[in-house]
């Protein structure tokens, strides 16, 4: 996991989040301020690093992501591709905005095992609208080996 800090896992209350911008939720889970996704805990990969239109996720595969081949299930890269690409374009909505996703597209590039070590998945922005945002990604091992990429197209939500 990251760092010497411990994650913790769980839903924000809603009242906590409400009067805060996309940014701004996300950097308070990196901060520890709010929990980490429970998806992260199940998926051993968590929320990294935020800017303007950028996200990065780190995770650690291992045995409880295997397929009945002995790799990495490819839905690991794909929930992290998913993932990143969507919080990079929450970071541009203001307070009281939800988001969904459209469609996410993956290509694998390169096995992941159980002894990959940690990857690092990037994605910004590419094109955002007034309700229509996508990025793209990219999930690198240590050596800076593209695994996967893949896009996102995510629609933002009104308040309520």
């Amino acid at each position: 996991m990251p760092g010497s800090k411990e994650l913790r896992y769980g839903l924000a209350a809603p009242a906590e989040v409400a009067p805060l911008p996309g940014k701004a939720i996300l950097q308070a889970i990196i901060d520890g301020r709010l929990p980490q996704a429970p998806i992260s805990e199940t998926l051993s990969f968590w929320l990294a690093e935020v800017g303007d239109g950028f996200a990065a996720f780190e995770g650690e595969p291992g045995p409880h992501l295997l397929n009945p081949m002995g790799g990495v299930h490819g839905g690991w890269a794909l929930t992290l591709i998913d993932s990143v690409t969507a919080c990079a374009a929450h970071t541009l909505l203001p307070a009281g905005t939800g988001y969904t996703t459209i469609e996410t597209k993956g290509n694998f590039s390169r096995p992941i095992t159980k002894d990959t070590g940690r990857v690092r998945a990037e994605a910004r922005v590419v094109a955002s609208g007034r309700r229509i945002l996508s990025a793209h990604a990219e999930v690198k091992d240590a050596a800076g080996k593209v695994l996967a990429h893949g896009t996102s197209t995510i629609m933002m939500l009104d308040a309520g």
